[in-house]
């Protein structure tokens, strides 16, 4: 029987690329998104993932949204949570009470809100695989994304935790974390694609930013019955720019 997974945020960029993987694999797969009907219904049509919209930073719509998925498809044995926020790029002092709350709505409340929502039912049958896309911020902090930095880091403790409490249930929780990834996101934080192509070519050992479909390869992997005795661990997918152990 072909398993079922969720992709939040996985009609674009990343979780785009992570939602046709699991298709390739066989799996059935949900890809969430927040706003852009259009754009899921042609990424849908283009790829014949069924697509949900959902609010990921609100807690009754991601029960919901579970609930939907798994009547169209059946029980949810993978969740990979891809969509996230950078939040404003500022110093400490110049951010807000509602920019924290937002920031942390989505990468932490909407992550821990579906994993609450799935974990019970993958430990009672045995099997369950869940991947947060973070950033390799979690390990070497973006100057003034102060938001994204503090919320990325509380997630790799979360899922450590998680890991530890449903190792014994085969239920694994594993986070990716993409360096310079050629998306419309990296795109828009230049001054343009060839921009960013340019200073990765300097800056990136690898010499290149890396393609949506190599992070998909690491996430899919997780994914996978052959990665399960990989849990709470990090992997960075960044051309080797990290420089910390």
């Amino acid at each position: 029987m072909a398993r079922v997974a969720i992709v939040t945020g996985g009609t674009r960029g990343i979780g785009e690329a992570i939602s046709i993987a699991l298709r390739d694999m066989g799996m059935k797969v949900a890809a969430n998104y927040a706003g852009n009907e259009e754009r899921a219904r042609e990424f849908s049509d283009r790829t014949g993932i069924a697509s949900y919209r959902w609010d990921v930073s609100d807690f009754d719509a991601c029960q919901e949204g579970v609930r939907k998925v798994e009547a169209d498809l059946g029980p949810v044995d993978v969740l990979v949570n891809s969509a996230g926020i950078i939040g404003p790029n500022k110093p400490l002092w110049e951010t807000t009470a509602d920019e924290w709350q937002a920031t942390f709505a989505v990468n932490v409340y909407g992550t821990v809100s579906l994993c609450r929502a799935v974990i019970p039912a993958m430990r009672e049958r045995g099997f369950g695989r869940i991947v947060n896309v973070a950033s390799t911020s979690v390990r070497e902090p973006i100057a003034n994304l102060m938001l994204s930095n503090a919320h990325r880091a509380a997630m790799i403790t979360s899922f450590k935790t998680i890991a530890h409490a449903v190792a014994g249930d085969n239920v694994t929780l594993n986070t990716v974390l993409p360096g310079r990834i050629a998306t419309d996101r990296a795109y828009s934080m230049a001054d343009s694609p060839e921009a960013a192509e340019a200073a990765a070519a300097k800056e990136v050992p690898a010499g290149r930013m890396g393609r949506p479909e190599e992070m998909a390869a690491a996430a899919a992997f997780l994914c996978s019955t052959g990665a399960a005795y990989i849990t709470g661990e990090t992997i960075a997918v960044d051309g080797g720019m990290t420089r910390s152990i």
